[in-house]
């Protein structure tokens, strides 16, 4: 119980150096972080471990373009859906097992017929 308390709270200090440095970037970085972030995770799955290791990557992404003196839609584009998703394909998605499962489950049926 005390390793669990003690990562929760390890958790919780590192999240919140992480958006300590989100909140440093300049002007419309912070908004677009958090936007892009929320969007990301709505297509999470399991423990988002990977999601938060894209998040970092995503946070180093905006601290050089931002030291670049580059505005944010330089870095993203202005399809920035089109970005949040090249992110998330980096990431396990819960619809990946609900495709997979329609995938097995029909094959495992039909493909036994042949």
């Amino acid at each position: 119980m005390v390793n669990f308390i003690k990562k929760i709270l390890n958790d919780k200090k590192e999240y919140k150096e992480m958006m300590a440095r989100v909140e440093a970037l300049p002007g419309d970085y912070p908004e677009a972080y958090k936007k892009i972030c929320n969007y990301m995770w709505t297509f999470s799955a399991g423990s988002g471990m990977d999601m938060l290791r894209i998040q970092y990557d995503l946070i180093d992404l905006f601290e050089d373009g931002a030291a670049d003196g580059k505005d944010v839609l330089e870095i993203t584009g202005e399809d920035v859906t089109a970005f949040a998703n090249g992110l998330i394909e980096q990431a396990k998605r819960w619809d990946d097992k609900l495709r997979n499962n329609l995938n097995k489950s029909i094959l495992d049926r039909v493909g036994k017929k042949k």
